[in-house]
């Protein structure tokens, strides 16, 4: 990183501050080592805030890349300590959960891509693996989705017991199984039709719709049911 500004953002013009910017003309306009330069606040060792976020930007790439690092990962840019990789992390974090909460307010999840953005925000970078329940009522209102297993998906670790129990609990008139590839792509193992046989069966004999098993890719999905397979 070149350390030779010796000046902070305030030095700067007050049409050129991320901050002053961001209350004129809107956060859409500002680019996206602006709007993290407004998270990062100060600078470190003569470099400015904005060449904190530039030098950020510039190794990870992009925010989904950024998400997608620990907070060890994060750190080790220079300038950037605990308390700035806290911060990144949290707004990353209210970004998915935004996305999420819009997912949320549609009446009914209808098809496989309404399920893809519920869940994608937090799956498709994930680089581990992990099993997720989306809960139905008869009318396909979201009832609750959530995590049952991490790790790699194998017929030991996924606990049909666990999944049918879960769908009991709640009055689930529909389950939807969800898990994610950290390859990035979605297309089904032997593995991956060998469980979702058994939770289907399973499923049905409680009377339990299986509506669909979706896998989440890195840019996009595999839908079961789409392809005939449930």
């Amino acid at each position: 990183m070149d350390n030779k500004t010796n000046y902070t953002i305030k030095d700067w013009p007050e049409n050129e501050r991320p901050r002053e910017r961001l209350i004129k003309h809107g956060a859409e306009k500002l680019q996206d080592a602006e709007l993290l330069a407004i998270l990062l606040r100060t600078g470190d060792r003569g470099a400015t805030a904005i060449d904190l976020a530039r030098e950020l930007m510039h190794h990870f790439g992009s925010f989904r890349e950024l998400d997608s690092r620990s907070l060890t990962e994060i750190c080790k840019i220079n300038g950037i300590g605990e308390a700035k990789a806290a911060q990144i992390k949290a707004a990353l974090e209210i970004g998915k959960r935004l996305a999420s909460e819009e997912a949320k307010t549609m009446p009914r999840l209808m098809c496989a891509e309404d399920v893809f953005k519920l869940v994608s925000p937090y799956l498709r970078d994930n680089k581990r693996e992990e099993f997720k329940i989306v809960l139905l009522t008869s009318r396909n209102n979201l009832i609750i989705e959530k995590t049952l297993f991490e790790g790699s998906l194998t017929e030991s670790l996924v606990s049909v017991r666990e999944v049918v129990k879960e769908a009991l609990n709640y009055s689930a008139a529909s389950v939807i199984f969800v898990h994610n590839h950290p390859s990035g792509d979605p297309t089904p193992s032997s593995e991956d039709k060998r469980i979702t046989k058994r939770l289907v069966d399973a499923c049905k004999l409680v009377d339990i719709n299986p509506f669909d098993h979706i896998i989440i890719g890195k840019e996009s999905f595999f839908s079961f049911a789409e392809h005939g397979l449930m």
